[in-house]
């Protein structure tokens, strides 16, 4: 169960980093709000998945779903760059990820 906390954790990062851009620097109120309450929502169950997952695996897999969910989001729906290195950067993280799973196991 700790593994699925940590993935809504990891899925949860990519929402209020997405509506904290949204929220263009605070200025914009909801935005604002969705922001604050799925960063905390994001942390309480990546706090709940540490009680039984290593610190560096949860920790590690829950930046790596956050890098690469906003850099998905960022390209489909911003419209940011897609260039090769990007993609190649984003694959290295998921590698890693993969990695880091594979040895907590």
């Amino acid at each position: 169960m700790a593994w699925v906390y940590l993935i809504c954790a990891g899925v949860l990062e990519v929402v209020w980093a997405f509506s904290m851009k949204q929220s263009e620097g605070f200025t914009r109120l909801w935005p604002t709000v969705i922001t604050i309450f799925v960063m905390i929502a994001s942390f309480a169950l990546l706090s709940i998945s540490m009680k039984s997952l290593p610190l560096g695996t949860a920790y590690t897999i829950w930046t790596g779903i956050g890098a690469v969910g906003a850099f998905v989001v960022g390209i489909a729906v911003l419209g940011e760059a897609a260039n090769p290195m990007r993609i190649a950067a984003a694959v290295l993280i998921i590698s890693g990820l993969v990695l880091m799973k594979l040895s907590s196991s």
